[in-house]
């Protein structure tokens, strides 16, 4: 099994804040990223397949094609967006890192092609700050 990783950048804007408390309870376990007024991130997105390599090509798949529908299905509703309110799949959802990697997960699977398996998504928030789903 070979694993090949795809990366990406986009930049959004989002706050956690949760409507069912008080102002001062979302700023005690927030801090600074319930900001009404938003905060902003500059996103690394890994986006790894596994496959066998095709014996004609050498490729588990197309690395242009995978950007392509990485950037087609994620980061055109992502980039510059604010997360809460402009993204699709976050709506009505809490927009944390956690969060957000399992909707980019749901966004990427569905386009797929066979003998392609979406095997890992590295979202990184900041130099210190990740997460990592395999979709499960």
């Amino acid at each position: 099994m070979i694993y090949l990783t795809r990366v990406e950048h986009f930049n959004a804007a989002h706050k956690l804040y949760n409507p069912s408390w008080s102002r001062e309870k979302n700023e005690e376990v927030f801090g600074r990223c319930a900001n009404e007024h938003w905060h902003g991130h500059n996103f690394e997105l890994y986006v790894t397949v596994k496959g066998v390599p095709d014996p004609e090509t050498g490729f588990i798949f197309d690395v242009k094609k995978l950007g392509a529908i990485v950037n087609l299905h994620v980061i055109d509703k992502l980039d510059h967006r604010n997360l809460n309110m402009d993204v699709d799949f976050m709506q009505g959802k809490m927009c944390s890192i956690e969060i957000l990697v399992t909707g980019i997960w749901q966004q990427l699977v569905p386009h797929m092609p066979e003998g392609v398996k979406l095997h890992c998504l590295r979202l990184v928030e900041t130099p210190r700050i990740y997460v990592e789903y395999f979709g499960e």
